[in-house]
């Protein structure tokens, strides 16, 4: 899946020393018109200087290519350290003789004329001045490449993790929605065993929450009035299923209008609630559910009752599970530490769940 994800991004292993034309014409052009005016100016001769800059334009382009392309990248990236400065210093040196040869032909005898004396042959001052300058020029080329391609690599590594953690939440909400339905069609099909004229209602209950399932949950968040109706939705199919013996309380406070939360994740509280509180309990059954909008914050909270005895599970199995390991697995996915706060908790007879989070 990474490397899919890798390949769709064109992501390499490796350095990647590549940047876009318009680097290389902004870089050079600066260069260019600096190095001309500045000697210009210099030697009040800017003939002179637009020619002795060209050529050490086409000089300079050549060996910082090279090292950038080719040097770089077959040498520094596969760690041959010692190559790599050999071949280096061999081509400053041989760019030096070409400099050299190239302005005292085609430019001036005088080939240093800001050297501290007339210079018309090669000499070891002339030479080191002259590959320390050129080393100055590739060093500075290729830590302006080197830089803009690992802000690239680095913008690239966050759209990875971005696209990692889309995928996964979309892999958990999947993973959710199955987990509903198995439960919802067993209650079906334990209503039409019993030929129950429950069972179209529980149908068109279930039919109302698919719709909702294929064309509200794909968004990361969604309208917290669109998510109570579903829970209502789903309210209403299990007080179908358990009739009087069922009691809920729904209580909603607040403004919950423009309000969003992440799809599908109260749900889960919900269905925990009754596979361990409503199922395993005889008798009447009492659920309470609030919803409550402070500021930016939902408080909700669903207490459901303990089972009795012979039938009860410890917390843990509670609070472990498909559903609610799925719930804590969204929530340090698609939100801040300081954006929610979930504890799970039972006093004497109830199962407690609050949730603050931030909608």
């Amino acid at each position: 899946m990474l490397q899919k994800i890798k390949n769709a991004l064109n992501i390499t292993s490796g350095n990647n020393y590549t940047i876009t034309t318009k680097h290389h014409v902004i870089f050079w052009l600066v260069y260019f018109l600096f190095t001309t005016f500045k000697w210009g100016s210099y030697f009040n001769d800017y003939a002179y200087s637009l020619k002795t800059t060209i050529l050490g334009f086409i000089i300079h382009m050549s060996l910082s290519y090279f090292n950038i392309y080719y040097l770089m990248p077959k040498f520094v990236d596969k760690r041959k350290y010692l190559i790599y400065i050999f071949l280096l210093f061999t081509s400053l040196f041989t760019m030096v003789l070409a400099k050299f040869y190239f302005t005292y032909f085609l430019v001036n005898h005088n080939v240093w004329p800001e050297g501290p004396e007339v210079t018309n042959k090669l000499t070891l001052n002339y030479t080191i001045e002259m590959m320390l300058g050129e080393l100055y020029v590739v060093s500075f080329v290729s830590a302006i490449k080197v830089t803009l391609d690992r802000l690239r690599e680095h913008k690239k590594l966050i759209d990875v993790e971005k696209l990692q953690l889309e995928t996964e939440l979309r892999f958990l909400r999947a993973q959710m929605s199955p987990h509903f339905f198995f439960n919802t069609l067993n209650n079906i099909y334990s209503l039409s065993v019993e030929k129950s004229d429950k069972t179209p209602k529980t149908i068109l209950k279930l039919s109302e929450l698919m719709r909702y399932l294929l064309h509200e949950t794909n968004q990361k968040r969604q309208y917290l009035s669109k998510e109570i109706m579903c829970l209502q939705n789903y309210l209403d199919l299990e007080r179908i299923r358990y009739g009087d013996s069922l009691k809920i309380n729904v209580n909603i406070s607040g403004e919950i209008e423009g309000k969003k939360i992440a799809p599908m994740l109260l749900l889960s509280f919900i269905e925990n609630a009754f596979k361990h509180g409503a199922n395993k309990n005889v008798g009447e059954i009492e659920i309470n559910i609030s919803f409550i909008i402070i500021d930016d914050f939902l408080y909700f909270q669903i207490t459901n009752p303990i089972p009795s005895k012979n039938n009860k599970n410890k917390i843990d199995s509670f609070s472990g599970g498909i559903g609610i390991g799925n719930v804590k697995k969204r929530l340090e996915l698609g939100y801040k530490p300081d954006e929610y706060n979930l504890t799970i908790s039972e006093n004497d007879d109830q199962y407690i769940v609050d949730l603050k989070i931030k909608v």
